[in-house]
């Protein structure tokens, strides 16, 4: 829908706010100082339903009416965010059947956070009569610029097995079945003597013997799932636009599993938000690669995918950690301005910190804030002020200006919720994606990705020099004829191991692998997975031999095809590891391994993608790349993700907006540094 938060060719910078926390005295003194270091917008709301309902059916939101008051005496806008992430005590004692369950039944109990499910109709409810309640009282505020729904969609949890979900998910099979016959053979129930024979037998994932369930109905599961998020998302929305104004935008925040959010921005939001926290990179495994923070360009890049203009509603601050999980060290100096512009770099025009100040109590007591326990000024406030001045210089250049991409890694939602049960192609994935990351990184070939669907269109793809097609079990024919159009216009694609060998209910068909993509250039005579006890997998590929772990598909090329790549271990050393066929205009590469980091930089040199700022700008591995694009000025952002001084060699001058010094033609930055180059 593309309404963004900016109307003024600003930079936008936020906080989010929990005037709930605190004395009602410090209100003004701190939106003071938010308005004195720069920022223009802060988050309220999204947990309080009790200050707004604290019996059921009482409303009083005069505490929020003095909060917006408050935000409007000082210059503020306000996004103010519907509650129901967090149902009052007063519901789930009374309606324990709002609150979601494990897969044995147990209910989810009032305490945290997300405890509820998406399917009660009593739940929903009383979220729309509040969520009404909340528009008629608040929304002709001047203060208010828009609405957050909900907080999180799938955080904490993405499963939902209580019983109103059980009906709901029979309710959502006979809409897309109808009858039980067409489930059971979507379902291959006739295995193991599943066979269905009246509804009330079907069900969302229980307990069984082996921990295992069926595979196809896991699936379902997963985009039922969705759905109902979804659903709960767009009864909000259209809720709020009955009574919102026109200028007020909708969007909610994250980007979280078994949940399609593209189509979900789609059909209820105005642009989607993200939570941003790099610090997380140092803990979830990026050790061994080395990307740290920096691998959350790619999260970053997803956004895009769905908004390609976007806003960052908690932006890392501080060190993080809940009392029960989750301990993160500090950024260092420079790292909360270094990833702000992370951020902006990949897309965001506006970025909202969390929070203001570190909550003195409650779970996240160790999830810092700009401001301490003690609220004094502090390096993270000197850094707020830094971006401050920075925004106002540069933000009419860099807001509403779009990201330039040479690739684009292509996903989708079926595949996405397929690999999680499939034991072959989940590490492929993971360790493929993770390999062209870094290679596209350090090669500073900037890529976005990009939500692969049967309704894509071939002119949605040609804008891009190459697509990466890491590994997609499932691969439709409309996709697969989507693809093979972009290539004959001139596209190049790159296919990993194990595409195209199921179809939409994750079946095998009983036909030659790839499958729809047999224009690829090949066929699949014999496969297999890398044993403990196997030969290292390497290929051979531009002469140069490489990794090629975990999984090996044996390649029959076609007769017109030209083998890129041949096998160098194990009883099919020599064979055919990788085809490359010319059609038309464009080529099409089969690769039938997992993708190590030098696989992924020899295919990007087979198919000459280059930094576009190679003719003036010689970048180091460590340092990020990203470009924007406004009315033909191309601006390049420059990020050092490394602890130390780095260089930037210069083969033309160029202009700094940041003024980082340039001494002998070459541009220096400080740890954790940022530049904003000028290309054109």
């Amino acid at each position: 829908m593309e309404k963004s938060i900016q109307t003024d060719g600003r930079l936008v910078l936020g906080v989010c706010y929990y005037p709930e926390h605190w004395d009602e005295s410090l209100w003004d003194s701190d939106m003071q100082r938010m308005a004195q270091h720069g920022i223009s917008v802060i988050r309220i709301g999204e947990f309080a339903w009790n200050l707004m309902e604290p019996r059921p059916g009482e409303f009083d939101f005069s505490f929020f009416l003095r909060v917006l008051d408050c935000a409007r005496r000082h210059g503020l806008g306000v996004i103010f965010g519907t509650p129901t992430a967090t149902p009052p005590a007063w519901l789930t004692q009374r309606y324990p059947e709002v609150l979601n369950a494990a897969p044995d039944g147990t209910l989810y109990r009032h305490g945290m956070r997300r405890h509820y499910n998406y399917n009660s109709a009593v739940y929903r409810r009383f979220c729309l009569r509040l969520i009404e309640r909340m528009a008629q009282a608040l929304c002709a505020h001047p203060a208010i610029v828009g609405w957050q729904i909900d907080n999180e969609l799938n955080c904490e949890i993405d499963v939902f097995y209580s019983s109103a979900d059980h009906d709901a998910f029979r309710r959502w099979l006979r809409e897309k079945y109808a009858t039980l016959d067409a489930l059971n053979a979507a379902w291959g129930t006739v295995f193991w003597n599943q066979t269905y024979t009246d509804w009330s037998q079907v069900c969302l994932t229980r307990p069984t013997v082996s921990g295992s369930n069926n595979p196809h109905a896991l699936l379902d599961e997963k985009r039922f799932i969705s759905d109902s998020a979804r659903s709960f998302c767009k009864m909000q929305a259209d809720a709020l636009r009955r009574y919102i104004p026109q200028s007020q935008f909708i969007t909610t925040n994250g980007l979280f599993n078994h949940l399609d959010n593209h189509g979900m921005t789609q059909e209820s939001l105005d642009f989607i938000s993200y939570d941003s926290y790099p610090m997380f990179g140092y803990q979830r495994g990026a050790q061994a690669d080395g990307l740290y923070d920096r691998r959350w360009a790619a999260n970053l890049a997803r956004v895009r995918s769905i908004s390609p203009h976007f806003m960052v509603m908690e932006q890392q601050s501080g060190p993080g950690g809940w009392t029960s999980k989750m301990v993160l060290p500090a950024p260092k100096p420079g790292q909360m301005r270094l990833w702000a512009y992370q951020s902006v770099a990949a897309g965001a025009d506006a970025v909202s910190f969390f929070r203001w100040r570190t909550a003195a109590f409650g779970t996240e007591i160790y999830w810092h804030g700009l401001l301490n326990y003690d609220s004094l000024d502090n390096r993270r406030i000197a850094e707020l002020d830094t971006l401050r001045d920075e925004f106002s210089a540069i933000g009419e250049r860099v807001a509403g200006s779009s990201f330039v991409a040479s690739c684009a890694i292509l996903r989708d939602y079926d595949n996405d919720f397929d690999t999680e049960e499939d034991q072959w192609v989940q590490p492929l994935t993971r360790h493929s994606e993770t390999a062209w990351l870094l290679a596209l990184e350090r090669s500073h070939v900037p890529y976005d990705f990009f939500n692969l669907t049967d309704d894509t269109r071939p002119e949605e793809l040609a804008g891009y020099e190459l697509l990466i097609c890491p590994h997609a079990p499932i691969m439709t024919q409309k996709r697969a004829d989507a693809l093979e159009a972009y290539v004959r216009r001139g596209g190049k694609v790159i296919f990993g191991a194990r595409t195209g060998y199921k179809d939409l209910q994750g079946h095998c068909p009983m036909a030659p692998m790839p499958g729809a993509l047999a224009w690829a250039g090949c066929t699949i005579h014999d496969f297999t997975q890398l044993g403990p006890f196997d030969p290292a997998g390497r290929v051979l590929i531009n002469g140069r031999e490489v990794e090629a772990p975990l999984f090996h598909d044996l390649l029959t090329p076609a007769q017109d095809a030209r083998v890129l790549a041949t096998f160098a271990s194990d009883w099919y050393a020599g064979a055919p590891a990788a085809v490359l066929r010319e059609l038309d205009l464009g080529w099409a590469c089969y690769y039938g391994a997992a993708l190590s980091e030098d696989a992924a930089y020899e295919l990007l040199n087979t198919f000459a993608l280059h930094c576009p700022a190679d003719d003036a700008l010689i970048i180091p591995a460590e340092v990020g790349f990203a470009l924007r694009e406004k009315d033909g000025h191309r601006l390049a952002f420059l990020l050092n993700y490394s602890a130390g001084e780095v260089s930037v060699g210069l083969c033309r001058p160029v202009k700094d907006l940041l003024n980082n010094p340039v001494q002998d033609d070459r541009l220096f930055l400080p740890a954790y540094g940022v530049a904003l180059v000028e290309l054109t």
